[in-house]
This record gives structure tokens, C-alpha cells and sequence, in this order.
């Protein structure tokens, strides 16, 4: 982008940077170096070649190697003005190996063979050394060699190769549609993710891949000066492993590719009209009622409910302590899941982790060990059947293989277990949100992810969102506001009566999911449909002065 045309799109005056601290996404570039593919396959595998040869020969049993480029690219507006245009490359190796069955790892930004030979014997120290403490030598589960493949991320229309003057006035446009629907405030912008990761292991897999991630969000505002208040609505969109065509409006006479299999498209400026509107309705809004209420949830808003009630709490490192000091352990210790009957949920809960998925952010072909990805059940009608679990951790709970689910943020981390999508299975029985709701006495639906909390083993929680309709005798009869509700997590899933068919399948998800420390981030999707839970304890969130 040249100079002159960004200071014409900014204007004068456009403010602070709304930003994470660049240094942790890598160095600032050029947005035409975004187009530039890096080093070719060949040159990576001698590369890879060099390091694994170097592990070998200094005394290691395994090796691997991943070497990435993690291109993001952030666009940021408010109001009438551009607050930033950014992008970042982070370009490196990093090496893990197995010495004396232990674990050693090293990374460096010196991506020439030379260089990735003395980040090899940095890993082999590591790893002796780490050796002599003792401990359980490291077992890995069997994994086959792949030989030289490769997965990319199914996308239409790349979003790097879009100009940013129209990805500028998309975020404008949307937020004058705003202004003119009286907000007093708006933000928004664009997050684009291409991580360009290259894996080989002494297992012989060389494993080329190219993924891709959106992100588009927005944040409106109105005042109420009479009442000295105000409310505010997020954007219902999700992050997505997809490509710019997720921001073009589906035509439904054109339904192919990705779209066919994903059945997802993001209309912002429809967004924006909507959320314009109704943060002034929440100004009106009257407060709730506290008490027991059976509550309608939008995939919108369930998605962050499965994320921290059962996706972290089958995390096995949670599930053995392994991660304690961050956010806590888990509930589903061992022995409930040797029992065979653990009851969860009720029996209409069905929930499976998937890395294969379609438009989701997890999906990849291959994990960060080069295990090959794939989707197997957690909760099966109700009962807890499995965890998630990697290489090294497989053996702790009888498997004969990797369930695929290791990732690092960047080749300067080491790779460890993170949380594959994790989903709600769609219900059997053709059961439309109306339907649903014409059933429902008393109760309250919830569109839209708010603020939450949850204890250190991931059992009681408590859940606000965007938008609440109150419900009486099967019809919506008005907007609710100050509501969040309150369970633990058997009590919660197991108050679970219906699931909408999968006509209402949508994603969710978190494109910074935090774990490990040091910390990491992984995205993450969380796919249900609409759900019904019966009998839920909901509180009154309003804060009282004086």
C-alpha cells in the first residue's frame, strides 16, 4: 500500500493503534511480500534433511522438524477513519528431538542449512541435559511414516491478494451503515491468518502445508444521555478457516465448493445494520427477573459454553495435572472415564472432536507431530468416552495411536497438546429454533457470546451473551437485559432436552485460545445448533450503586 493512499484512507488524526503488541506476530513487512511463497518444497525438505541427519547423528532416536512462515495481516477502522493497516511476517525452524528418552527443543530464525544444523545440536543438548534430571523416558505412540505430501486450507479467494482499499470500505461502509442507525460509536476490523508450516521427522513424513484463517468483528455503541447510560453489541460473526469469500453474501442459486460442504457465509453490513438497532432496544430493555428459566441457546452464544465446559476439561494434560498453573486442571479425572458409565450430560448430548472439519479453524490435514487428523466422539449420549490426547500421551489411556490433536503458535514454540474443534452434535429429529421455542413456557433465548467465568477444574460456571428475548407460553415477547445464568457442568448438559437438526448447524470460535506457560494461542471452532436446557438458574447481573 502506498504511502500517500493509506495517510487519504486514515485521515488526520486517526488515533492509537487498537492492536496486540506486533512483536509477538514477527516483524512488520510490506503487504506485496504477503505474496511471496518463501522457499520451495524442495529447498525445505534438504533443509529438513540436514536437521533431522544432525539429531541423528549426535544421539537422537526421533526427530523433527517444522519449518513455518506465519504471515497476519490486521485492519483496523472506527467511525469515518482508518486506526491501522498492519503486516507482520515471522519466518523460522524449530527442532525437536528425543535423547536418553527425553525431550530437547530449539528454534532459530537462521533458515539456511548451516543453520538449522547447529539448532539441531542446540535440541540434542537440551535434551541430554534434560536427561540427567530423570523422570519416564518419553513413549511415543507408533506413527507411520507419509513421505512427501501436502494440505491446504480449501479456500475460494484468498484474502491476501485482496486489495486493502476494499477491505478498508467494507469496514467503512459498515460502519456508516451504523452511524446512520444512530450509534454513538463503532469500531471494527479484520484479522487474516496464513500460516505456511512445513513438518518433516525421522518418522519419514514430509508434510507441506497452507492454512488459512478470517476474522471479522465489529463493536457498536449508543448512549442514552437522558438515563446516563449505554449499551453496546458485538458482532455475531466467527473466525473461520476460509478464505475472503466468507465475507461475500451466499447466493443460494450459486452454492458450490467449500460453501456446498460448509454451508457458512458472513454478511457484515447486515450485521451492522441489525446491531445498530438492537443495542438501543437493550437501552429499553427490561431487567430480568431472577430465577429458574429454561433457556434457548444460539450457536452463537454455545459455542464458548462447550469451549470451557468441555473442551478444556478433556484436555488429558488438564485431566493429569500436567497444566494446573493456567487455568486450571479438569473434573474428568481418569477413573471416571475407566468407569464406562460416567454420566455427563443427558443422552441427547453427543459430542466429538473433529480436526477434519470443514471452514473450521482447526482444521488442518496433519497436526504438529505429523499425525494425520481426524474426528472421534468425547461424549457419546451423555456418557464420557475419551479425552484428547498426542504422541506422548496416547499409552496413559490405552490407545495404539495419536488422536492428531499437537500444535504450537509459531516454530519458535515447542509443540504440545492443544484443543481440537470440538462440536455438539446435531439432534436426529427435524426440530427447527421455532419449533423449539413453541414449546418453552417459561424461558429465555440467548443469541451472542458474552463475559463468562469458570472455576480450576471447569465445573461451575457462569455465562452472560449479546442479545436476550424473554419467552412466554411458546412466543417471544420482548428483549431482556442484565442476564447470565448459573450451573455446574453434569448439572448443566444434563438439563440438555433438545437439540436442533443439523439444517441449524453453524461454528463458533476463539481465534486466541490460551494455554501452556509460557502462554500460547490456537484457533479453535465449536460447532452446535440451536439447544434447549431446562430448568437453568439465571441471575440478575445488574450493578447495583450505593
Amino acid at each position: 500500500m502506498r504511502r500517500r493512499d493509506f495517510i487519504y484512507l486514515s485521515g488526520l488524526g486517526a488515533g492509537a493503534m487498537l492492536l496486540p503488541d506486533l512483536k509477538a506476530f514477527g516483524k512488520s513487512i510490506d503487504p506485496q511480500q504477503l505474496l511471496d511463497g518463501g522457499i520451495d518444497v524442495k529447498a525445505k525438505k534438504e533443509l529438513a534433511d540436514v536437521a533431522l541427519n544432525t539429531a541423528k547423528s549426535k544421539g537422537a532416536s526421533y526427530a523433527d522438524i517444522r519449518i513455518g512462515r506465519y504471515l497476519n495481516q490486521f485492519v483496523v477502522t472506527r467511525e469515518n477513519k482508518v486506526l491501522n493497516v498492519a503486516n507482520t511476517e515471522s519466518f523460522g525452524v524449530g527442532i525437536r528431538v528425543i535423547v536418553n528418552g527425553c525431550w530437547g527443543f530449539a528454534a532459530g530464525n537462521v533458515v539456511t542449512k548451516d543453520g538449522v544444523a547447529k539448532t539441531a545440536e542446540r535440541a540434542v543438548a537440551v535434551a541430554k541435559a534434560n536427561a540427567k534430571v530423570g523422570g519416564a523416558p518419553v513413549q511415543l505412540a507408533p506413527q507411520k511414516g507419509y513421505g512427501e505430501v501436502s494440505w491446504k486450507t480449501p479456500i475460494e479467494k484468498n484474502a491476501f491478494e485482496v486489495p486493502i482499499k476494499e477491505k478498508v470500505d467494507l469496514l467503512l461502509n459498515a460502519n456508516s451503515i451504523a452511524m446512520q442507525g444512530g450509534a454513538n460509536f463503532v469500531n471494527s476490523n479484520l484479522f487474516m491468518v496464513n500460516e505456511q508450516k512445513y513438518f518433516a521427522s525421522t518418522d519419514g513424513s514430509y508434510i507441506d502445508q497452507d492454512v488459512h484463517r478470517i476474522y471479522p468483528a465489529f463493536n457498536v455503541t449508543k448512549i442514552d444521555s437522558a438515563q446516563g447510560s449505554f449499551e453496546t453489541r458485538r458482532s455475531l460473526s466467527s473466525p473461520v478457516g476460509m478464505g475472503y469469500e466468507y465475507l461475500s453474501p451466499l447466493d443460494s442459486e450459486k452454492v458450490t465448493g467449500v460453501t456446498t460442504r460448509y454451508k457458512h457465509r458472513y454478511d457484515m453490513l447486515e450485521d451492522m445494520k441489525a446491531a445498530a438497532q438492537q443495542a438501543g432496544e437493550k437501552i429499553k430493555a427490561k431487567s430480568v427477573d431472577p430465577g429458574k428459566y429454561d433457556v434457548v441457546l444460539d450457536p452463537s452464544h454455545l459455542w464458548l459454553t462447550i469451549h470451557e465446559s468441555v473442551g478444556h476439561p478433556t484436555e488429558l494434560d488438564r485431566v493429569l495435572g500436567y497444566e494446573a498453573n493456567f487455568a486450571g486442571t479438569s473434573f474428568l479425572t481418569l477413573d471416571k472415564w475407566k468407569s464406562g458409565n460416567f454420566n455427563f450430560g443427558s443422552k441427547q448430548v453427543n459430542i466429538v472432536a473433529d480436526k477434519t472439519q470443514v471452514g473450521s479453524l482447526g482444521a488442518v490435514g496433519y497436526d504438529d507431530e505429523g499425525v494425520k487428523c481426524k474426528k472421534w466422539d468425547l461424549i457419546k449420549d451423555g456418557i464420557l468416552v475419551n479425552y484428547q490426547a498426542i504422541r506422548d500421551q496416547a499409552h496413559i489411556i490405552g490407545l495404539k495411536e495419536s488422536q492428531g490433536c499437537c500444535y504450537s503458535q509459531s516454530w519458535q514454540d515447542v509443540q504440545f497438546q492443544r484443543m481440537p474443534n470440538v462440536s455438539l452434535q446435531p439432534g436426529k429429529t427435524p426440530l427447527s429454533v421455532d419449533d423449539m421455542i413453541k414449546n418453552v413456557e417459561k424461558g429465555i433465548y440467548i443469541i451472542g457470546d458474552g463475559s463468562f467465568s469458570i472455576d480450576q477444574q471447569r465445573y461451575n460456571f457462569q455465562f452472560g451473551g449479546q442479545l436476550f428475548y424473554e419467552i412466554k407460553d411458546g412466543k417471544i415477547v420482548g428483549m431482556l437485559n442484565d442476564v447470565a445464568y448459573q450451573a455446574n457442568t453434569r448439572e448443566f448438559w444434563n438439563s440438555c432436552a433438545q437439540v436442533c437438526d443439523e439444517k441449524d448447524y453453524r461454528l463458533g470460535g476463539a481465534f486466541n485460545d490460551g494455554k501452556g506457560q509460557p502462554s500460547q494461542s490456537s484457533a479453535v471452532s465449536h460447532g452446535s445448533s440451536t439447544a434447549l436446557f431446562k430448568g437453568v438458574n439465571v441471575i440478575n447481573t445488574k450493578r447495583k450503586i450505593g
